[in-house]
Parts: structure tokens; sequence; C-alpha cells
């Protein structure tokens, strides 16, 4: 497995909000993280990227190395796991290009971060027509393939993505789960949080049900597409 997650318990002061999590991704999966809002689904990728500490007895292992011993700058530097959170949080006053090119700052592969800067061009396109446009001034969707295609830029072993349909019209949705499908095909592991669960489940091969921080149903996606429980408390019956 590429990253195991076991025993995963995180707390905001005296509220729990993770009891317990474990869980598995393969390398080359996308697997998804479903539940209503306030379930832990965000809390856990932000766990994964050490941005939140976790209580002890915790174990997250990523291709063999303990993550508890890296800070989050390492965890993208040094292991190559991306997040892309929620709202983006793009630097509004600079453009498409310097957006991508921060994202390299840590990269020393010349000829590698070229060849990524040109998939991502190749991925969204309508990026590489604005390329000189402030992040600010584009579209919710534009902003979210530039947030996507700085997040492959880091290195990208493993995309982490919070809410990636989150305020897009359903054809802009469409498209970028299809331009995470081709990251997903050119190497990247995809692990997502995901309001609109049937999106998700048609997307992943794997999904998890989050439940007041705890995982209560797994399985293959079609599995849970056809759950009833899953259908009645997800999907709109």
């Amino acid at each position: 497995m590429q990253l195991t997650v076991e025993n995963l318990h995180v707390a905001y002061g005296q509220i729990r909000a993770l009891h317990g999590l474990s869980f598995s991704i393969d390398r080359g999966e996308i697997v998804c993280i479903i539940g209503a809002n306030g379930a832990g689904k965000s809390t856990t990728l932000r766990a994964i990227s050490r941005l939140v500490p976790v209580m002890p007895g915790a174990r997250m292992h990523f291709d063999g190395h303990d993550l508890l011993g890296y800070p989050p700058d390492k965890v993208v530097s040094a292991l190559g796991i991306s997040h892309v959170p929620e709202g983006r949080r793009l630097f509004g006053n600079l453009t498409v290009m310097e957006n991508l090119q921060l994202a390299t700052f840590a990269r020393k592969d010349r000829a590698a971060i070229k060849n990524d800067l040109d998939l991502v061009f190749s991925i969204f396109p309508r990026l590489r027509e604005r390329h000189t446009q402030a992040a600010a001034t584009l579209s919710g969707g534009e902003q979210q393939m530039v947030a996507v295609g700085r997040a492959y830029m880091t290195g990208r072993r493993m995309m982490l993505l919070d809410e990636p349909s989150m305020g897009l019209a359903p054809l802009m949705m469409l498209s970028m789960f299809e331009a995470l499908k081709e990251i997903n095909r050119a190497g990247t592991t995809i692990l997502l949080v995901e309001q609109n669960a049937r999106l998700a489940l048609k997307f992943a091969h794997r999904g998890y049900v989050i439940e007041n921080g705890r995982i209560v149903i797994e399985g293959e996606s079609k599995a849970l597409l056809d759950d009833p429980g899953v259908k009645q408390a997800y999907l709109g019956g």
C-alpha cells in the first residue's frame, strides 16, 4: 500500500473530530471519502498533510516513510503529497504562470518541471490561454484548474483534494473530474473528499463513508452506489 493510516484521532480542543480512523490507499488508485458536513472529511486530509496535530497512538506511513516524522512543507517537497484545499487559496495578485511556478520552488528537476507544465496546459488548455492573467480575475472553474495544476507541479506522487466540485457549474464539474482522471492516468494517486457523493463514487475506484469522525462503510465504488443505506443517506434515495 502507498498510504496506510491507522488509529487516527484528531481533536480541536475538547472536541473530537476523528475517532480512530484506519484506511489504506494503493499506488495508482482513486479513493473518495464521503459523508455529511462536519463528519471529519477535511480533517482527515489535513491530518495526512500534517496541518493539524494528531493524538498519540496514530500511525501513518507513505511509501515506507513515517508521516508523523515530517513537517507540512516536507510532506510536499520530500514525499510528493500535494493538497488542494477547499477554497483554492491561490495567490490572487499573481498570474496563472506565477502560481504554477511557485509550486516548483523545492524542485531541482528542471526538465521534469517543463514536462509537468506541458501536461498541465494539455489537461487545462484554458490555463495556457490565460497564463499571464491574474488568478483573482479568473472564473471559479478556472481558479480550480489553477489549484489542481499547482498541486500537480509540486511533484504529485499523491494528490489530496478537498471538495474539487464546490461552486462549479455542472458541465465544469464533469470537466474537472475528467481532468483528474487524466492526472491519475499520468501516475498520480488521488484521495478526495467530496460532498457530491454520487459523482465522487462514479469517479473513484473505492470509497469510505465517514459519520461523526468514524468510518462506517467502505468498499468498491459500485458496491457503495448500490448500497441501500448509502443511497438513502447520501445519494437521494
